[in-house]
């Protein structure tokens, strides 16, 4: 359900072809709601069959351009307003975590070791993302502009949190040896 949420957040905001989605969520929506080009075309032709978006123009090659249909963005709205409907939260790392005790107390340590450096290089790439594209809280001047970057904060802040976290797990385990 998200991936149809998520091209059709990104139709409303403006109309795009199926690269020129693509591109948006390699750039930008990966960071919420990773794509594969077959996953994003196959949704595209889901959400046209269903009446949501429809094609507005055709460029060369056949190139189809998208827009939101008014049923599109009223199925937008419905969604965005009952996440009643989300499905229950689920973590493979938490899981991993919960199960770290059944591995080797060194494997566990490499584990949190990795979790603080992989943290780190998201800080790094969300940053510089941010950097790259001018994004600053002076700088939005639209809703979409400043959502973005209401997103990235988010995911610069859950990465500084997660290598927080993994740094004291790691420290707590050094205090439960002695």
């Amino acid at each position: 359900m998200s991936l149809r949420m998520a091209a059709l957040g990104l139709l409303a905001q403006r109309p795009g072809s199926g690269y020129d989605l693509l591109k948006l969520f390699e750039n930008s929506m990966a960071n919420v709601w990773p794509a594969t080009q077959s996953q994003l075309y196959s949704e595209l032709n889901k959400l046209a069959d269903a009446g949501l978006i429809e094609v507005c123009d055709i460029g060369p090659r056949g190139r189809k351009v998208y827009r939101i249909t008014a049923p599109g963005r009223a199925e937008l709205r419905r969604w965005m307003a009952d996440p009643g409907e989300d499905p229950p939260f689920r973590s493979a790392s938490l899981l991993r975590v919960f199960l770290l005790g059944q591995i080797p107390e060194r494997q566990a340590r490499q584990h949190l070791e990795e979790t603080v450096e992989q943290s780190r290089a998201e800080i790094a790439r969300l940053a510089d993302l941010r950097d790259t594209v001018g994004l600053t809280d002076s700088s939005p001047v639209d809703d979409d502009a400043f959502f973005a970057l209401a997103a990235l904060d988010y995911g610069l802040r859950l990465n500084a949190m997660q290598a927080e976290w993994a740094r004291d797990v790691l420290t707590r385990m050094d205090r439960r040896r002695k």
